[in-house]
């Protein structure tokens, strides 16, 4: 059984509808695999930890190599070294040191779960395509311009919501334009992950960058 390609309109920087684009039936086929989503999200999460967390056994504690008292004769329980752990300033047992918590997962799962979350924004209406994106000047009033013209500005009161902008190519004027809005992201179309597009509301992505994402995942 085939699916119909979908079909959604292609927007300029002021707005106006000025084309139409067919989504790749392959990649925007409707489904989205949550269990692959998980295994993705769950892998970038794990190798962002940093596993810095360390502490310091009795053996690395500073001190404590004299013995306290005498084995016998004191009536006191026996001590080998006063940083024994049930003591004060004592080493500490089974602490967590330094670890690198991070796993690998196939090209295929990956690719899966960045299809599975793109045909997730497409379902509820968050995917928008842009003809191309370009700024007359490298400032923040150009770009909360065109976020008006798209609608994605937050009116007032109402709670900010986080959109992903993702190029065709890199452009020092739109990062120069857009660093300084708060939930605005920026990345390459090609470069892109699941966790990315999901931690996002809305995704915003250029003609020549949906079509890199597609020959990246067909």
């Amino acid at each position: 059984m085939t699916t119909e390609p979908i079909s959604l309109p292609v927007f300029n920087t002021e707005g106006k509808e000025v084309d139409s684009a067919k989504l790749n039936a392959s990649v925007f086929d409707g489904t989205i695999n949550e269990a692959v989503v998980y295994q993705a999200i769950n892998a970038y999460r794990a190798n962002q930890r940093k596993g810095l967390a360390s502490t310091k056994t009795r053996g690395e504690v500073s001190g404590g190599g004299k013995k306290p008292w005498k084995q016998k004769g004191t009536g006191r329980a026996r001590v080998g070294s006063t940083r024994s752990p049930l003591w004060r300033h004592g080493g500490v047992v089974f602490g967590p040191h330094p670890r690198d918590f991070g796993y690998t997962i196939s090209d295929k799962i990956k690719n899966l779960a960045l299809k599975s979350t793109l045909n997730a924004k497409v379902k509820e209406n968050n995917l928008v395509i842009l003809d191309s994106i370009k700024m007359d000047s490298a400032k923040t009033k150009e770009a909360v311009k065109m976020l008006s013209n798209l609608k994605l500005a937050p009116k007032k009161g109402q709670r900010s919501q986080k959109v992903l902008f993702l190029l065709d190519k890199s452009d020092r004027s739109v990062l120069a334009a857009m660093r300084n809005i708060r939930f605005i992201n920026l990345n390459q179309a090609k470069d892109t992950h699941a966790y990315e597009v999901l931690n996002n509301t809305k995704l915003v992505i250029t003609k020549d960058g949906l079509t890199q994402i597609t020959n990246r995942l067909k």
